[in-house]
């Protein structure tokens, strides 16, 4: 893996990124870390992997805090966000990356609950520790992002459409968070090469990565995305709180 934001960049600063035990979370949270960042690594049930990953994270000489929280139980993120409090009293930026939807034996409206509620959820129970100069960052897909214009696989589409609900409301934020000082940025990025959702898409629906990946030319993989994520918390916020990671000339506008 490549490092995109230059060793000591984050030093002193602390960052929590949800469902960071394995994939995007994961390498996002080692690229904050190669920065320099605390960082507090966010788990539903891989508690073994998290804490491989914070041993790995550690040597890099940061602190490294391992929570495991289920985002959609208030109870459970109330109680990420005091260990939050009382390790770091502080955060720098908040990376909300857990996302699903696809999952079997969930109810029908599992995708929505967390995908919007346990965002806004999230963000609501970070704001006491976030403050001046802290960020805000969001990771979606061009699938959900577009997905008012350009249709998507069928397979998808609850998960499409239930993120781009989350993106909406988080957007609605905007205002309050920027009168506190606190940026917010979407980053969406096409499908991912390796992810779960790829992997659960192909299997549901035959050759739709490898159609996507001829359509757009190039597909991003888990550490390319990654990279792009933690990117996102240091450059400037463009203009539209809007980061597009990959080909986006499929797709229609907002």
């Amino acid at each position: 893996m490549s490092q995109p934001i230059p060793a000591g960049s984050l030093a002193g600063r602390t960052a929590l990124v949800t469902g960071s035990s394995r994939g995007i979370g994961a390498d996002t949270a080692r690229y904050l870390a190669e920065g320099g960042a605390n960082v507090v690594i966010n788990f539903r049930n891989k508690a073994p992997r998290a804490e491989k990953l914070a041993a790995e994270l550690r040597e890099l000489g940061v602190e490294v805090l391992v929570v495991g929280a289920d985002l959609t139980d208030a109870g459970s993120v109330a109680a990420m966000m005091e260990a939050v409090m009382e390790t770091f009293g502080t955060l720098d930026l908040l990376v909300l990356n857990a996302s699903g939807g696809m999952e079997s034996g969930m109810g029908a409206d599992y995708a929505l609950v967390l995908n919007r509620d346990a965002q806004l959820g999230v963000l609501d129970a970070a704001l006491p520790l976030l403050h001046d100069g802290s960020r805000v960052v969001f990771v979606t897909s061009h699938q959900a992002h577009f997905i008012r214009t350009t249709p998507t696989m069928p397979e998808y589409e609850p998960v499409a459409l239930s993120k781009r609900a989350g993106e909406d409301a988080l957007r609605e934020r905007i205002p309050a968070l920027a009168a506190q000082g606190i940026d917010f940025v979407v980053v969406s990025g096409d499908m991912i090469e390796g992810t779960i959702t790829a992997t659960l898409l192909e299997r549901a629906n035959p050759g739709a990565i490898a159609d996507r990946r001829e359509s757009a030319g190039k597909l991003y993989n888990v550490s390319e995305f990654a990279a792009e994520v933690a990117l996102a918390a240091v450059e400037p916020v463009p203009a539209d709180n809007t980061r597009l990671v990959g080909d986006v000339s499929s797709f229609g506008g907002e």
